[in-house]
């Protein structure tokens, strides 16, 4: 089999994780899977960098910096010393280490100097997080034995636009990435630093959110991957948040627009963009456990079969807020709607849920509670004229989504929900309007008791899809017998 196994910040938070994902890696490598490894940063590093170039730049002060490279350089160290075990390539890796780490202390001293901390800046600080843990792990592969080369996602030939922070993929990048690593997929496993690509000039960008997923998703479809594994801390994709819901458990087998509706709604094991590449060659993803590694967790496919459970996932977005656009000047006015969009898109402003009346003398909208007050802002300015007459908020709400493809032809779902919602006297503020979710607003305080009533109502805790084996719904045949 010819896999790509990224593995996320915690997995890779120390180095006796390190050790433990090096050794996960050695067992499939040993029954005779081709593979490439994608990493994301020691847990925290990335965050950490993003601090310090802030403070670098508002305060200058040299002193901090030096401090954090001093503890940089140790936790990097000692993640090393921990994770290989063979004294000669240790000392390599060290070598390595501080070469990167001597690079990112002279960019922030320069932050200091200059009091400025551009987008390019940033993706070049962040970047240091990949390219010091990706060669502690391929050392700890060598460490055991096994043929390893690390390599930032410009080396393989990972190219995009020079879109700082959310950089957009070049199209020449597939067939770099296949050049590159389908070669030596054989006899080496390359790891690759997720997240970070480079420009065609050479300038080191970044993917942003969910990048090293989105990372492992190009090399998948770059080397025609049998299947992509996602690494994670969790047993999947659960059928809600297990903090919320005692009884949530792992879903078996999920559609590509499944994953992507969880995704979008709050589920966070997985970045809507980040599993597109993989969607548009329809290669399979897994989600699995790190630290439960025998676990089959969750398949994302296609979808070309049937899959029984209608209803698959109940999950939950907090940090949001409704705005209300009312007054009895928009109804029958052209282009009320369209202004209110515009507005929100020139704030940069996300619309999560909209649900307009059909008076058209009301118009809702849920955005991101970080969002409400540019919003309210330039939705006043917009309509001073008078054609609104209130823009009000609320930001005790939460918006709860019922998720499954299921759902499009099924009858009664909807009455379900709103019934289960009903027994609990939880009020409904608003309804979405989606094919594969049914998504509504209540009050914040009710999100818990609202999920756990329709996660019992749909009796997700027995979710009867069948179990998959590893790599039964693999699109093409394994490695070993091409």
């Amino acid at each position: 089999m010819r896999l790509v196994m990224k593995f996320g910040g915690t997995s890779v938070a120390n180095g006796n994780n390190i050790k433990h994902v090096a050794q996960i890696v050695k067992n499939y490598k040993e029954n005779g899977h081709e593979i490439v490894v994608v990493t994301s940063a020691l847990q925290g590093v990335t965050d950490s960098l993003l601090e310090i170039a802030n403070e670098a730049s508002s305060m200058g002060k040299v002193s901090l910096v030096r401090e954090f490279i001093a503890n940089l350089t140790t936790k990097h160290h000692e993640a090393a010393h921990i994770a290989i075990e063979n004294e000669s390539i240790m000392e390599n890796v060290i070598t390595i280490i501080d070469t990167r780490i001597d690079e990112l202390e002279k960019a922030l001293i320069g932050i200091c100097y200059l009091g400025d901390l551009s987008a390019r800046s940033k993706d070049l600080i962040s970047s240091y997080g990949e390219r010091l843990c990706a060669p502690i792990l391929s050392g700890a592969l060598k460490s055991l034995g096994v043929n390893s080369e690390s390599f930032t996602g410009g080396d393989i030939g990972i190219i995009t636009n020079e879109e700082f922070g959310n950089a957009k993929l070049h199209k020449s990048t597939y067939h770099k990435v296949s050049e590159k690593l389908t070669p030596i997929l054989k006899d080496s496993i390359s790891v690759v630093t997720g997240f970070i690509a480079e420009s065609e000039s050479g300038k080191v960008t970044t993917f942003g959110r969910g990048g090293s997923d989105y990372t492992a998703s190009i090399i998948g479809s770059a080397i025609n991957a049998d299947e992509i594994w996602l690494w994670k801390e969790v047993d999947g994709i659960m059928t809600a948040d297990p903090k919320i819901v005692k009884e949530a458990r792992s879903i078996p087998i999920i559609s590509y627009v499944e994953a992507m509706e969880l995704s979008f709604f709050g589920a966070k094991v997985l970045h809507p963009r980040a599993i597109e590449p993989a969607i548009q060659k329809g290669i399979p993803v897994r989600v699995k456990n790190t630290f439960e590694p025998e676990f089959e967790g969750t398949l994302i496919i296609k979808n070309e079969e049937k899959i029984k459970n209608i209803v698959k996932a109940v999950t939950v977005i907090e940090k949001v807020g409704l705005i209300n656009v009312s007054g009895a000047g928009m109804i029958g006015t052209i282009g009320v709607a369209a202004r209110v969009f515009k507005t929100l898109a020139d704030a940069k402003v996300n619309i999560i849920m909209i649900s307009q009346s059909s008076s058209e003398a009301d118009i809702s909208m849920v955005v991101a509670e970080d969002d409400i007050e540019s919003a309210i802002n330039s939705l006043n300015k917009e309509f001073k004229n008078g054609i609104v007459r209130e823009v009000s908020h609320d930001k005790e709400v939460c918006v709860i989504a019922v998720v499954g493809a299921g759902m499009t032809y099924t009858p009664g779902v909807a009455g379900r929900v709103f019934s289960a919602m009903g027994r609990e006297n939880i009020n409904v503020i608003m309804i979405g309007s989606p094919k594969l979710n049914i998504s509504f607003v209540i009050n914040r305080k009710d999100a818990k008791k609202a999920v756990n009533a329709l996660h019992k109502e749909f009796e997700l805790e027995k979710n009867t899809d069948k179990p998959n084996p590893i790599l039964s719904h693999s699109r093409i045949k394994p490695a070993s017998t091409r």
